[in-house]
């Protein structure tokens, strides 16, 4: 394996998942970068739900949360740029913080301070509604210059298969996938389908044996070896 790039990393939870879930992860790349440059921006399940419940504003809190940790980054390790690593709605997230414009009122100036965005299953086509919130605004202002200043890395797996004729699991997967897309019957991490994540521009990373859910006795994304799939494009 290639050598790993010792730049700063903020990890960013996916949608309804808050900081602590992920400490493993950034316990798993310490053991490739020096645990102080990896940081998991402070999201709370409150700032996904809103209190009282708002979650079409959800992108502005954890926006808000992203620029903590990566000002943070800065001021630890100045004129260094920061690896974004964005799990499932996360990933949405940082896009529209890396596009610079106002959304819903609120936008960042990320340039300089980011250089690399690696999203870990996020879909960027979806009918889901406040998913699709973000990703229609990621694709009214996408151009094609965004890649020439940040690389963006999607990675996705295609471990379960859905099939609503299928056994329990395959069954239970066409049923997340439809939720994301017209068609079950794809490929997916069991939650989110391969395919949605496939994002024009960026170098799309297709990994055989992940799934979504950051929780005990999973292999996502983030285990040792999930990251072990895709850490050589950190």
């Amino acid at each position: 394996m290639k050598a790993i790039p010792q730049n700063p990393v903020v990890i960013i939870p996916g949608v309804l998942f808050w900081d602590s879930l992920y400490e493993p992860m950034k316990d798993v790349l310490a053991g490739h970068i020096s645990k102080e440059r990896v940081a998991v921006a402070p999201v709370t399940l409150v700032d996904w739900i809103g209190f009282p419940p708002s979650p079409e504003k959800s992108t502005n809190r954890v926006m808000k949360a992203v620029d903590l940790a990566v000002r943070e980054m800065g001021r630890k390790f100045p004129g260094e740029p920061v690896t974004l690593v964005a799990h499932s709605g996360g990933g949405t997230v940082a896009m529209i913080y890396l596009l610079e414009k106002p959304f819903q009122g609120d936008v960042y100036q990320s340039a300089g301070r980011v250089a690399k965005l690696i999203t870990l299953g996020t879909p960027f086509h979806t009918h889901e509604h406040y998913s699709k919130i973000k990703t229609d605004f990621i694709f009214r202002h996408l151009q094609a210059d965004f890649f020439d200043r940040y690389r963006v890395v999607s990675v996705a797996s295609d471990k379960y298969h859905g099939n609503n004729d299928g056994s329990f699991i395959e069954k239970m997967c066409f049923r997340f996938y439809k939720s994301v897309q017209e068609d079950g019957n794809v490929a997916g991490d069991g939650i989110v389908p391969a395919k949605s994540c496939f994002l024009e521009g960026a170098e799309n990373v297709t990994i055989a044996d992940a799934e979504h859910l950051p929780t005990p006795h999973t292999r996502w994304y983030g285990t040792k070896e999930g990251v072990k799939q895709w850490i050589q494009w950190l």
